[in-house]
Parts: C-alpha cells; sequence; structure tokens
C-alpha cells in the first residue's frame, strides 16, 4: 500500500507549542510541512513510535553567531544535538557582510575579540564570495544544513563598509552615511534578512583590544538605521548595550522602535559590573510594553560562565614555562606529563608568580570555580567551590584545581553572570516575567569557553516542574510553558511563524523526547573546525529523534545523513488560528 505521508510519529505526548495542555496524538509530515494532527489513519514511509514520549517542535533559537559555520560546514554544532531546528545568526552588531575586500581582516579581527572564534579559522572556512550582504545571501542559498539558517544584518560590516577608516576610528556617521546605512540595511531585509542588529557594550573588542565600530553610533545613526528597516514593512531589532546610563540608552531604544514601528529585543543579564541593574533595565521594558512599544528581553536561564581545563584553551596554568614545555603534546601524553610530581611541583611555583592576565584571573577565582561532571550542576553551592573544597582537604585551591584537571573531570567551571553569590533569584525573576524570551545561547562563538548553545536541554532538565505542580517552590514551569517559550516564542519575534508549533500547514520540524531521561554531558573538545582546529562542544542524551522539514536529523543525538535544512530568507507572520 502506498504511504500518504513522508514521516508519522505516533503514540507520543504532543506539546504543540502554544502553551496548550498536552494531549496524546499522532503528527504527519507531507512535503516538508504538518499535514495531520491527532489520530493519523494513513502510513508514513517512515515511522516513529513516539510512545511514552514527549513531540515537540522544533526549537527555534534566535541567537546565534554562525554566520560563517553557514559558509563552511553543514552541521551547526551543539545546536543541532539540542533539538534546535532554526537558528538565527547575525547577532551582536558583528558578521561578515557586507564587506568589502579591503575590510576582511578588520571584521575577522572583530568576530575573533567579540565571539572568539579564531582568526586563522575564518581565513580557512571563509570564501569571502560576496561584497553586498544580498550576495552573502547567495553564497549560502545552495548550501544544504542539519537545521534551518536565517540570518540578521550585522551594524559593525555595515558602519565599515559604509564609512570605511573613519568607523574603525569610531568617528560620528554623516547624514549621508546614515542614509547609506539606512538604504543597504532596506537592501538586506528586502533580500531576506529577518532583521538589524547593533551594539554598544564595551565588552564587544576586536582581538587588539579596540572597541567594536558601533559603540559609539549615536541615537541619530541608529534611528536612522532602523528606518531604513521599516520601509521595507517587516524586519526586527537587536540591541545590546551595557545600559551604564540607563535613562540614556533606553531613550535611545524607544527612540528606534517609535520611529521605526519594528519590534525590538534586548539582552538582558545580571552583571558583576551592575549586579541590580538588570532589575532597572526589567521595569523599563515593563514599562515600554505597558505603553504599546513592541519590546521584549532576552534571556539566558542559568549561569554564564567560563569551562577551563587542560583539553581546552583556557585554565590557570597556561602560563606556566613547565606547562607549555608539554602543552603541544597529544591529551594522554600530556596528561602523563602533568601527573609527574615534580613538574606538578614546578608549575604549582610558577602559578605564584605569573603576571599574565589570564593566569591571574582564574588564579584569584577559586572561590567561585567548580569541578563539572556529566549532568552538570550550574547552581552548585559555595561549599562545594575549589577553595573550599581545598580548605576541608588542607591543601591549596591551586593544587586542587590542578588535581581536578588532571585526575578528576578535567573540567571546571566559573559561573560569572547571572549568579552573583550563588543566588538564582534574577534568573527566576528573568524567566517568570511575560517580558522575557529565551536568547543568548551565542551557538557557533566562544569557541574556547563558553558552551551555552546546549541552553534547550538545560531548560528541560532543569526547569520544568513535575506534571500537575503549581507554584513550583523551584520556580520550575509546566512542561508546556517551557516548549512554548523554546518554539512560538522565539520564533514570533523574529517573524517566523510559519514553524514553533505542531499543527497542520505549518513547517514539519519536531523533537521526540525522552523527558525522564534528558541530561547534558560534561563540555569536551573537538576538531571540526577549518585547519582542523579545536572547539567547545556539548552532547545531550534524551532525543530520540530530530526532525527537519519531515526528515529526521538525528537519532539518539547521532546525525542519520540527511541534511534538509536550507537558507530561511524573509519573515513569515503567522496566521491567526
Amino acid at each position: 500500500m502506498t504511504a500518504q505521508f513522508d514521516l508519522v510519529v505516533r503514540g507520543g505526548t504532543i506539546v504543540d507549542g502554544t502553551g496548550a495542555p498536552r494531549f496524546r496524538g499522532d503528527v504527519a509530515i507531507k512535503d516538508g510541512v504538518i499535514a495531520a494532527v491527532g489520530t493519523v489513519e494513513g502510513t508514513g514511509r517512515e515511522e516513529i513510535d513516539a510512545t511514552g514520549r514527549i513531540v515537540t517542535p522544533g526549537f527555534v533559537d534566535i541567537h546565534t553567531h554562525y554566520d560563517g559555520h553557514a559558509t563552511w560546514t553543514d552541521r551547526m554544532l551543539p545546536s543541532s544535538q539540542h533539538g534546535v531546528t532554526t537558528i538565527l545568526a547575525g547577532n551582536c552588531g558583528v558578521g561578515f557582510a557586507p564587506c568589502k575586500p579591503r575590510d576582511r581582516d578588520r571584521l575577522m579581527a572583530l568576530m575573533e575579540g567579540v565571539e572568539d572564534i579564531p582568526e586563522p579559522v575564518m581565513s580557512a572556512g571563509l570564501p569571502w564570495n560576496w561584497e553586498s550582504f544580498p550576495e552573502y545571501l547567495d553564497s549560502i542559498q545552495d548550501r544544504a544544513f542539519d537545521v534551518d539558517i536565517a540570518t540578521q544584518v550585522p551594524h559593525a560590516p555595515l558602519r565599515v563598509f559604509v564609512m570605511g577608516e573613519r568607523a574603525a576610528d569610531r568617528d560620528p556617521a554623516t547624514p549621508q552615511d546614515i542614509a547609506e546605512m539606512a538604504r543597504l540595511a532596506r537592501e538586506a531585509i528586502e533580500a531576506g534578512a529577518l532583521g538589524f542588529s547593533t551594539s554598544r557594550t564595551i565588552n564587544h573588542k576586536a582581538n587588539d583590544g579596540t572597541l567594536t565600530p558601533t559603540y559609539v553610533a549615536a541615537s541619530d545613526e541608529l534611528t536612522g538605521i532602523a528606518k531604513g528597516v521599516a520601509e521595507s514593512g517587516k524586519g526586527v531589532l537587536q540591541f545590546i548595550s551595557d545600559f551604564d546610563d540607563m535613562d540614556s540608552e533606553f531613550g535611545i531604544v524607544e527612540r528606534m522602535m517609535a520611529e521605526s514601528g519594528r519590534p525590538l529585543s534586548v539582552s538582558l543579564l545580571q552583571s558583576m559590573r551592575h549586579p541590580e541593574g538588570w532589575r532597572d533595565l526589567l521595569a523599563k521594558i515593563e514599562q515600554a510594553r505597558a505603553n504599546g512599544a513592541p519590546i521584549r528581553a532576552q534571556i539566558a536561564g542559568r549561569p554564564v560562565g567560563l569551562i577551563v581545563g587542560f583539553e581546552f584553551s583556557r585554565h590557570p596554568f597556561l602560563a606556566c614555562p613547565s606547562y607549555q614545555e608539554v602543552a603541544k603534546l597529544a591529551p594522554d601524553a600530556r596528561l602523563a606529563a602533568l601527573r609527574d610530581p615534580a613538574r606538578k611541583a614546578r608549575i604549582l611555583a610558577e602559578l605564584e608568580g605569573a603576571d599574565d592576565e589570564m593566569s591571574v584571573m582564574l588564579s584569584n577565582r577559586f572561590g567561585g570555580m567548580y569541578e563539572m561532571t556529566d549532568d552538570p550542576d550550574y547552581e552548585p553551592s559555595k561549599d562545594d567551590s575549589i577553595e573550599a573544597r581545598a580548605t576541608r582537604a588542607g591543601m591549596s585551591p591551586a593544587e586542587l584545581a590542578y588535581d581536578v584537571l588532571v585526575d578528576g573531570s578535567g573540567v571546571i567551571y566559573a559561573p560569572a553572570a547571572n549568579y552573583l553569590d550563588n543566588s538564582l533569584v534574577p534568573i527566576r525573576t528573568m524567566m517568570a516575567h511575560e517580558s522575557t524570551t529565551f536568547g543568548l545561547g551565542d551557538g557557533g562563538a566562544h569557541c574556547s569557553f563558553i558552551c551555552d548553545a546546549s541552553l534547550p536541554t538545560y531548560y528541560l532538565r532543569r526547569w520544568v516542574a513535575p506534571e500537575g505542580v503549581e507554584n513550583d517552590p523551584e520556580g520550575r514551569m509546566p512542561l508546556e510553558e517551557v516548549v512554548r517559550k523554546l518554539t512560538t516564542d522565539t520564533a514570533d519575534l523574529v517573524g517566523l511563524g510559519d514553524r514553533g508549533q505542531i499543527k497542520v500547514g505549518l513547517r514539519g520540524d519536531l523533537n521526540v523526547i525522552d523527558l525522564d531521561n534528558v541530561m547534558l554531558l560534561k563540555p569536551e573538545s573537538i576538531d571540526d573546525l577549518p585547519n582542523g582546529a579545536k572547539r567547545l562542544h556539548q552532547r545531550a542524551q534524551g532525543y530520540d529523534a530530530t526532525v527537519v522539514a519531515g526528515q529526521v536529523t538525528y537519532r539518539k543525538g547521532e546525525p542519520t545523513g540527511a541534511l534538509p535544512g536550507r537558507l530561511v530568507r524573509g519573515s513569515r507572520p503567522r496566521q491567526a488560528a
């Protein structure tokens, strides 16, 4: 008998992404879209038994930096192994288009400094077969991926393209400059970009320490570009700032929205510099929304921290001469050398006199550093810190850190943002607020010391309340709400109304999840970047299958070989039910 569908997922507990109560049923997909939901009588060329599993829409990750990866690889890892089926690149105002040949090195230096993607990797991987943003889209149009890829036009390349050296010197934009940037932004949106992103944070610097060219962009410049986006009749805005001067910075945000009418999102974290600043920003956002402004905050639902170890590119002992003597050995040989008591003693002695920035920073933070294992604890107690454990053991924190990296798990975690005083209050408050949306995973970036693209799995592991529990004391939320925040909310924020829900006629992207066994593994180092460079990766358990456009891309976390993902050009409004 001829199959009526390409894929049927049978007997699962469907959590459809809308926030509606879960229900038991089947999902059928044909020609890349959902063809039936409920009791499906017809057969599929392929069928999945989802009994005892939850079935969700594919997750939509709106904050990634796979701009370069989309030109050199077909797998957007680690995101695609965490249930993500659509990603949005071009965040934080950095990227590679538009770009004149003379400015390529400048943009790579900026991306290396801001997003920790090594320059040799970009030099080896980027084909640079574009100048304009539409040409960049054309360059990836026919490529195949394990996820769908959407883009934004980033401010820094746009500014450098128009202003040249004056942009790098952070000169003010002239009215003519602004008009040209606005024209090019509109051109990018009309070619298929979903929006425009910018950054005004002091943390975003090129690899030589110079600030991003957009740091000094004035209100007139940003508003002018936002108007250019608005002239296309679509497009979203993304804005990053330290908000040191809250009234002034938020005034720019409000002006961009008021004069363009376009939706805007800002990044929201608890920072060490301004521990309570997140509350002020959230209050501003809440008031602006009450006044009708289309604004939301992108948040991360766990602490953001550094991952360090001998397997990675960052650790406290990196600059010690006795470590450098063995640094380039194969991993097993390096660990064997590091187990030598005499070498260990020399390295610990050398650390005491180290004066390089990384060694000093890390060795002064042992009170806020923790061993990381499989099923990692992202909200550790102070009693479990390297310093506290060392005190109980009667040894120095540096020695215990060394032992953990050589003979323990090999991974140390140093939470920074979102976890001051080991408190989850900021995260819980942000997550529960109606003005926030899940984001800030930064997939594709921070190759050597942060790995937050695993956030979707963490949400399922940590923040889902047991069924039937209301007002959970741990701050956990119903499964339906967590899934909605990973799908409908993120998709709608960036204008992708053709996905994010399990409904007939929408994109056939699904996850089949063994919720009871969802778990993160500890971060690891893999060498899949151009020229064989290494990067952080983090795997997950609990995903029976991930489906993109009706094709199973991953089973039990392993790739099937299917690459149905493509470039997404342009927003798609969600149709009323």
